[in-house]
C-alpha cells in the first residue's frame, strides 16, 4: 500500500483514450465497497464519458476544474445529507478509494472539489452540477473525479518532503520524530 501511495500523484493531463469498461467496473466496485457510517451509504455516483458534458462540468467552478474537459471519464460523487449526518466523510472515503483504485490500475486521477465552491454566475458549484445532471434537490455534490490514462509523468512522493513535524507523540508538541 505504501508503494502505491508514494507513486500516486494528481494527474491533470490525459491521453485521448477511453477508459476500458473493465477498469470502470473495478473503479465502481472499489467505491461501492467503501465503509460508511451505520452502513447508510448516502452516496451516489454519476459516470460521465460524454465529452460535451465533461466540458460543461469543467466550468463548475471558477478555478481548478478546467482539465476535466480533456478527461475521458468523470465520476461525480454526490450524497443525500438526509440519509446521514456524516455524508461528507462517507463520500470522501469513496473518493479516496477511487483515487487508489485508479492508481493501482495504472490510471491517473485528480479530485475536483465541488462542495463549498462557487460557479462563476453566483450559484454554488454543487447547484450548477445538480442542474446539469438532473440530480434531485436533496443531493449535494462533494467532488468530481477526473480519471484517465496519464499524459504526464510526475515523480513519486519523496520521504524527505513528508511533514513529519505534524505528527505528535502522546500530546501536542511532543515530536514523534527524534531530531
Amino acid at each position: 500500500m505504501l508503494e502505491l501511495l508514494i507513486k500516486r500523484r494528481s494527474i491533470r493531463k490525459f491521453q485521448d483514450k477511453k477508459v476500458d469498461a473493465e477498469h470502470i467496473e473495478q473503479l465502481i466496485k472499489a467505491a461501492l465497497l467503501a465503509p460508511s457510517s451505520r452502513t447508510r451509504r448516502p452516496w451516489e455516483f454519476i459516470l460521465v464519458e460524454d465529452q460535451e458534458l465533461l466540458r460543461k462540468l469543467a466550468l463548475c467552478k471558477e478555478h481548478g476544474a478546467g482539465f476535466l474537459a480533456e478527461a475521458p471519464l468523470g465520476i461525480v460523487i454526490a450524497a443525500d445529507p438526509g440519509k446521514c449526518d456524516v455524508w461528507v466523510e462517507d463520500s470522501a472515503i469513496c473518493t479516496l478509494l477511487l483515487h487508489l483504485q485508479a492508481a493501482s490500475m495504472g490510471l491517473g486521477s485528480c479530485w475536483i472539489q465541488v462542495r463549498e465552491r462557487w460557479h462563476a454566475d453566483h450559484k454554488t458549484s454543487s447547484n450548477y452540477v445538480k442542474e446539469l445532471l438532473n440530480l434531485p434537490d436533496q443531493f449535494q455534490v462533494l467532488a468530481i473525479m477526473a480519471i484517465g490514462y496519464a499524459a504526464e509523468q510526475k515523480p513519486p512522493n519523496d520521504d524527505q518532503n513528508l511533514p513529519y513535524h505534524k505528527v505528535h507523540y502522546n500530546t501536542f508538541g511532543n515530536s514523534f520524530v527524534n531530531d
